[in-house]
């Protein structure tokens, strides 16, 4: 989903809109299509890097190879790119799913290319494979959360609480407002591209895939949520919360909500949290996979040379700073 055309399209309106930094590069053999990479170009300082279309917004970055492509075919085409800017001096691809054919494919080809390239971690991602009715899935929760749920859920309604999901329709502007003004009072830094969520929102309804949840305490919105429920799984995208009405625990009444909702109503097979291993995750997934990315490097570039070097030289070092005892 977020390789889309729309995702895309809401990404350079918003967030990248200078000319000259995004480009979709395509490989063909004949009159198939066997690549499309979505890249952008970085100047930092004085060097130029290649990095992937996206940002911390990108939970998961995933170009189109065909099934048929080869790591040397790929590699023809880093070479093509390189030889369009040669003073390129790194190519970085993340975050990935390091047990898809994608991330192996992309290795090896940065190799073939004559580039240097390593792996390195990125991020932990819980998800939970969907396999029961929400009843029987918040059974097994632990009794602290099922605890909880029922303790606020009368607190809340009591403080004239209310929960709402909105998926579009007339609803629309008032969940982006709701959800911008919860945004504005909750402990997060402020959003550096303001346009991005509410573009989001509308072409998230659009398809049919928004599933945003507003927490309200006589009509003010307490806490608010952006799940994106597409292709038989659904997303756990943005969470906030008002602070002064942390106590309700009104974040975690939403969630069981949009849980209940997803399970028994959209049939989804998976849920996930995407980015982080915050410790409260573990307490609604049941599972954890890790994100990787690849870094690679162009020798033939000064900065490439001093950029590899140290990459090099950091791995080098590493396990005996990891055997250092640790300081009380």
């Amino acid at each position: 989903m977020e390789q889309g055309q729309d995702w895309l399209s809401n990404l350079i309106d918003t967030v990248f809109k200078s000319p000259g930094q995004v480009f979709f590069y395509a490989l063909y053999s004949g009159s198939i299509l066997q690549a499309l990479m979505p890249i952008r170009l970085v100047k930092q300082r004085h060097t130029l890097h290649i990095e992937p279309l996206g940002n911390f917004y990108t939970s998961l970055y995933q170009p189109f190879l065909s099934h048929d492509l080869s790591s040397d075919s790929l590699g023809f085409l880093f070479r093509k790119i390189l030889e369009e800017h040669p003073s390129v001096s790194s190519i970085r691809f993340s975050p990935m799913d390091v047990n898809r054919r994608e991330y192996q494919l992309l290795l090896a080809a940065v190799k073939s290319s004559g580039l240097i390239g390593y792996s390195f971690f990125c991020f932990g991602n819980w998800y939970l494979l969907v396999k029961d009715t929400w009843s029987v899935y918040l059974a097994e929760r632990s009794g602290q959360v099922k605890s909880t749920i029922k303790r606020k859920s009368k607190e809340f309604q009591r403080a004239g609480g209310l929960i709402e999901l909105i998926l579009g329709g007339e609803q629309l502007e008032y969940a982006i407002k709701s959800y911008c003004s919860v945004y504005r009072a909750s402990w997060k830094v402020p959003e550096p591209y303001p346009e991005f969520i509410p573009g989001l929102i509308r072409f998230l309804s659009r398809k049919g895939w928004l599933r945003l949840g507003v927490a309200s305490i006589n009509g003010q919105a307490v806490a608010a949520q952006i799940w994106i429920v597409a292709h038989g799984k659904a997303s756990i995208f943005k969470l906030a919360y008002h602070e002064e009405f942390k106590h309700y625990s009104a974040g975690t009444l939403l969630t069981a909500k949009l849980m209940e909702h997803v399970i028994d109503n959209d049939f989804v097979k998976e849920i996930d949290y995407l980015i982080g291993d915050d410790p409260y995750k573990s307490t609604w997934m049941n599972q954890r996979r890790e994100r990787w990315g690849i870094i690679a490097y162009n020798l033939k570039t000064i900065p490439g040379l001093v950029g590899c070097g140290r990459e090099l030289l950091g791995r080098l070092i590493k396990p005996f700073f990891a055997m250092l005892p640790s300081s009380r």
